[in-house]
């Protein structure tokens, strides 16, 4: 299963925004949304195209209520996450998936809820450490060249 992750914007109530409207009710009406992280909503599809199409179809509530979207796929990666946008170059076979692992953004996780990314290159296969603040632990979301930064 292919799992996404919407991350509401700081002042809005992801959930909420997303449940009372009728076209993304009913986007997400066969999906089992879980809160994986406080202001995010996760479901899981049947594959990276559904992912990307699921994205797609709420493409207008996340540009007003959304910070980001990830998808992780576990055919490329079990513990990372995909950017949406990654995640439709991939689908689109624009890039590899071999080619998906260099580029990162890690979210840490403090009291429940995602924080600023770090943006950072995987040297020699390493992962650098999340030294933006004090966090409980990290997301590792593998991003496009052209989001790197920002």
């Amino acid at each position: 299963m292919t799992t996404v992750c919407l991350v509401g914007k700081r002042d809005v109530d992801l959930r909420f925004e997303l449940l009372s409207r009728e076209t993304a009710r009913e986007a997400l009406a066969t999906y089992d949304p879980s809160i994986p992280w406080e202001n995010t909503i996760t479901v899981e599809t049947v594959s990276l195209g559904a992912a990307v199409s699921l994205l797609n179809d709420l493409n207008w509530y996340l540009v007003r209520f959304a910070e980001a979207a990830f998808v992780k796929e576990p055919s490329i990666s079990a513990e990372e996450w995909l950017s949406r946008e990654l995640a439709t170059k991939v689908r689109d076979n624009e890039v590899k998936t071999g080619e998906t692992g260099d580029s990162l953004a890690i979210y840490g996780i403090s009291d429940g809820e995602l924080v600023e990314p770090m943006y950072v290159t995987r040297r020699e296969g390493e992962t650098p450490e999340y030294d933006l603040r004090e966090v409980e632990e990290t997301v590792v979301v593998r991003v496009a060249e052209g989001e790197f930064g920002g």
